[in-house]
């Protein structure tokens, strides 16, 4: 997803409004703004746990507002939350990836029962099942006795597999 309008910001103009500590992935104002007051922590969480600073009358997300400070140059793609936590945006954490790279990096669902990403009970067979996605593509792995044998197989494919999981 592209940025409205980002590429009318200059980097100049950014690090004149904010400063950014690489190492907390926090920005702070540097000018007073309406109720905002200079030294202030900017941004707000959206519904999704991501930070959205507003500069210049337009929301940007702080981790594409960082990669800009930190590189001088908007990202041309998605960027990647290594670790997987939205509000995380120390720059060691954050990534360029592409559409599909971000999605190897997804968190287990919230109705996953098993307690393992691409494990679930199958009924039929009483045993639990691994798959991934890779390409496009579903891939099956087996019948497992257990979930955590069946998670440990769908880790080893993502670790072959994947170039974007999580470190």
């Amino acid at each position: 997803m592209r940025d409205r309008n980002s590429n009318q910001m200059t980097v100049e103009h950014l690090r004149n409004l904010f400063s950014y500590d690489q190492e907390t992935g926090v920005f702070t104002r540097l000018r007073s703004k309406g109720t905002q007051k200079a030294g202030s922590v900017a941004g707000g969480f959206d519904k999704d746990g991501y930070v959205r600073i507003r500069i210049d009358g337009k929301f940007y997300k702080a981790h594409r507002v960082a990669w800009f400070y930190v590189n001088g140059v908007w990202p041309k793609n998605e960027i990647d939350h290594i670790n997987g936590i939205p509000s995380d945006n120390r720059i060691s954490n954050l990534r360029e990836a592409t559409r599909l790279e971000n999605c190897q990096n997804r968190s287990i669902n919230v109705d996953n029962k098993s307690g393992y990403r691409g494990v679930h009970w199958h009924k039929q067979c009483s045993k639990w099942a691994a798959h991934i996605r890779h390409q496009g593509k579903k891939i099956y792995l087996g019948l497992f006795e257990t979930a955590q044998e069946a998670g440990f197989a769908a880790e080893a494919a993502r670790q072959k597999l994947f170039t974007h999981h999580r470190i």
